[in-house]
């Protein structure tokens, strides 16, 4: 028994086909839409590539890009197949190729549902790429006349200037490594060379953190120095008082923009997939009412059409009958050509 038949008159088949266009050229602008997506995507990883640890987070945008030209291609030539319809002639030579074409709309749903849940699983992967590109960053920060690495600076400052963020995981971080160049440092200060002393790296560290973590909204002027000596600022406690420097760090502040942006596009990329199953089995709707008709020789002749011609059960054991088939058939194949002993 076919699954969700519907009987179908000569008015009935021309509505069909002409909804159906119109679904599939929507879906060419939705198409668009997925490409627009992970164009956008790209560029705003792009951005900000140097604190990202790898090029893996650049695999989904890729993947955004392709499935929405694959889209535009395949609806648009399903748009031209219901187009036909309407002309028993031109449908006719479409008719070869349209149980494959709807067996690869099918699929491409597949990959397009998959491709939506990716978008919303993405955020994992992308937190640990942020922290560990972040720390490296932090790292390099004071590395202005090092070539390949002086553009960090800036970039930190404005990545957390437009976050509103400080460090990695918040602002004592910039505490545990040297963000001042040494060619900003006298070496002949006491200050200095106990600092530096006092550390078995041999590095700079002290309590504050750059300019760029200040929060500008705060009504007291940025205390970015000495942030955890009281007696170096006046009525101040660094355990009381509400420190005027960002609280949140960075890696949150960019995996929420991120997430957020990734959630927003799975969830598109999921109402796009909505349509395209609805257009294919539009399409499968046509196809089957043309192939149906009472009589063939007569357009007006009523006709039925249905989603499977068997129902979900018969339809997944057929398939698996054939499978089977196909490496019976193999084996056959390669018992056949193994090589025949000669007795000399």
């Amino acid at each position: 028994m076919a699954l969700m038949p519907v009987k179908f008159d000569l008015k009935k088949r021309v509505k069909l086909a002409q909804t159906v266009w119109f679904m599939y050229w929507f879906a060419v602008m939705a198409g668009v839409l997925v490409f627009s997506m992970g164009l956008f995507f790209k560029i705003e990883l792009r951005k900000r590539s140097e604190l990202m640890d790898n090029n893996e987070s650049h695999f989904l945008p890729n993947l955004l890009i392709f499935m929405g030209l694959i889209a535009c291609g395949i609806n648009a030539l399903g748009g031209k197949i219901c187009y036909d319809s309407l002309d028993p002639i031109k449908f006719m030579k479409w008719k070869p190729i349209l149980k494959n074409f709807l067996v690869m709309c099918v699929v491409f749903n597949g990959l397009l549902l998959v491709t939506a849940v990716l978008c919303f699983l993405m955020r994992i992967p992308l937190q640990f790429t942020l922290a560990e590109g972040l720390r490296n960053g932090m790292k390099f920060y004071k590395d202005t006349d090092t070539p390949g690495r002086c553009y960090m600076k800036r970039t930190l400052d404005l990545m957390q200037m437009e976050f509103r963020c400080c460090g990695n995981d918040n602002f004592r971080d910039w505490f545990e490594i040297q963000w001042v160049s040494n060619r900003y440092l006298d070496f002949s200060a006491k200050e200095v060379k106990d600092r530096i002393g006092s550390n078995v790296d041999g590095q700079y560290l002290m309590d504050g953190v750059p300019f760029s973590c200040c929060n500008p909204s705060s009504p007291r002027p940025c205390i970015q120095g000495q942030m955890t000596n009281n007696s170096a600022h006046y009525s101040y406690d660094h355990y009381t008082e509400e420190l005027n420097v960002w609280r949140r760090g960075c890696r949150e502040a960019m995996l929420s923009y991120y997430g957020g942006m990734m959630n927003t596009i799975g969830a598109l990329v999921v109402l796009v997939t909505l349509l395209e199953v609805a257009v294919t089995i539009g399409l499968q709707y046509v196809n089957t009412s043309l192939s149906t008709l009472a009589n063939p020789d007569d357009p007006e002749s009523e006709s039925e059409g249905w989603i499977l011609e068997k129902t979900v059960g018969e339809t997944f054991t057929d398939i698996m009958d054939k499978m089977k088939a196909m490496g019976k058939g193999s084996k056959v194949e390669e018992g056949a050509e193994a090589p025949v002993a000669t007795v000399s």
